[in-house]
């Protein structure tokens, strides 16, 4: 049972997307300078159907993606959840710790993938020469593939009084 830690809207964990980004606890990575160690615990209360249809009732219509951040220890449960939030017409994202991507979830299911787990020597997405990657799903069902879209997380770092996205950034 996959349990849901937090949850808040998001635009820059999905490039291109407003996403309702759901906190999965649980994590069975222990990635050495995780960012959200308090997802270790399982904490939160159980993401099913009802509670999944209560926040896309409430949130759907606001956002473009829901992100499934973390499950690594319930893959199919995940998977199960992202076919459910494919169906509304809303994409789909899973930020995994994982190395590779568990075969308990079905591409056609996802629009997007982040996979690798944190090593603070590499950095994050943001960081070149990152172990992690971001994928785009791409392709008809029952043919779907990752097509690695890592470079649009550097896009900020170069100089310049805005990014190639037209927002303004300061400093």
């Amino acid at each position: 049972m996959a349990l849901l830690a937090s949850y808040d809207i998001v635009f820059q964990e999905v490039p291109g997307e407003v996403t309702l980004a759901l906190n999965l606890s649980g994590c069975p990575n222990r990635c050495p300078g995780c960012h959200s160690p308090h997802l270790r615990e399982a904490a939160g209360e159980p993401l099913d159907e009802e509670l999944l249809d209560g926040l896309l009732a409430r949130y759907g219509g606001s956002v473009t993606c829901v992100a499934f951040m973390g499950g690594d220890g319930e893959p199919a449960v995940v998977g199960r959840l992202a076919a459910r939030v494919k169906a509304t017409g809303l994409k789909t994202a899973w930020y995994s710790g994982r190395e590779n991507l568990s075969p308990e979830v079905c591409l056609d299911n996802l629009d997007y993938v982040k996979i690798g787990p944190y090593d603070p020597a590499r950095g994050g997405l943001s960081t070149p020469g990152t172990n992690q990657r971001f994928y785009r799903v791409e392709g008809p069902a029952g043919d779907r593939r990752m097509v690695d879209a890592t470079a649009l997380f550097l896009r900020n770092n170069g100089p310049g009084p805005t990014d190639p996205g037209g927002s303004a950034r300061l400093g």
